[in-house]
């Protein structure tokens, strides 16, 4: 599916178990789907700078990159990235960024030491510029939205407990 624009959406933002965090989809739309957009990844707000660094890496190294997707704890049910490509939300432990000549290829790692085809992206200049502009711009939103939501909880707990 060509790619007529991409963007980021914060899908949630919500203070639980004594963290402030933060839900971002990357989202496609395409003239193939009436421009509606269609979601690919979803992620915690530690992934989206790591993601730009390794499209950037893979894209002007012409080297295929692998992305490890760390989790906080082992018993932790909290998912940091998932992929809305091929089911309603598969939580991604790697994700592998192939370049070519034109695109750079996203898989999901397997199990088996497979790879899953996910999404492609446009390799060319502009569209590496204008994506690292973005997510530059839309990192520093989500941290501090974060922190606005930190001093938040800081203020209500401080008044709880007079």
């Amino acid at each position: 599916m060509p790619v007529d624009s991409i963007n980021l959406d914060l899908a949630s933002a919500d203070y639980f178990d004594g963290r402030a965090s933060l839900w971002t989809t990357l989202e496609m739309r395409s003239s193939v789907s009436d421009d509606h957009p269609a979601a690919l990844l979803g992620f915690d707000e530690t992934f989206l700078r790591p993601f730009a660094r390794a499209l950037i890496e893979a894209a002007t190294t012409r080297a295929a990159y692998r992305m490890t997707i760390l989790h906080e704890g082992r018993d932790t049910k909290r998912c940091r990235v998932v992929e809305y490509v091929t089911g309603s939300g598969k939580a991604l432990s790697e994700l592998v960024l192939q370049p070519f000549d034109n695109v750079v290829l996203i898989s999901a790692a397997t199990a088996n030491d497979g790879e899953e085809t996910l999404f492609q992206l446009p390799r060319t200049d502009s569209f590496l510029r204008a994506f690292a502009k973005m997510a530059f711009v839309a990192d520093q939103a989500l941290h501090d939205l974060l922190d606005d939501m930190e001093r938040v909880a800081r203020r209500n707990r401080a008044s709880a407990n007079p």
